[in-house]
């Protein structure tokens, strides 16, 4: 449990830090989608949920651009949203190690899992 609780500090923590960039991406999913909902007449809901549903690179393809502009912001929409996941993924892998090191006193993990198996 005391892993969970330095994982959960140590992860916020780096959101806090990183939260200018994540909302500076997130806004730019929002505007692009909305750009691309004004252009293939989506309403504004739908041009949200499409941005973001390309954005998590899930595209179930119920609603999908059909002019060339449109289609090429989904493939930047995609690669911001890539990014955005990378730094979400990297600040979670950070906080685990951290975490993992603090409760082991500093001991390198790798050396404490090789001990395990």
């Amino acid at each position: 449990m005391e892993f969970t609780f330095q994982f959960i500090k140590i992860f916020v923590l780096g959101l806090e830090l990183a939260a200018p960039l994540l909302i500076f991406l997130v806004l730019l999913i929002i505007a692009l989608g909305q750009i691309v909902g004004v252009r293939e007449s989506w309403s504004r809901f739908d041009s949200l949920y499409w941005s973001f549903i390309t954005a998590t690179t899930v595209g179930y393809g119920d609603i999908r651009p059909l002019h060339k502009l449109s289609k090429t912001f989904a493939i930047l929409i995609a690669f911001v949203g890539l990014i955005f996941t990378g730094i979400t993924v990297a600040l979670a892998i950070n906080a685990a190690s951290t975490a993992f090191a603090n409760i082991n006193e500093g001991v390198d993990p790798k050396t404490v899992i090789e001990k395990k198996i």
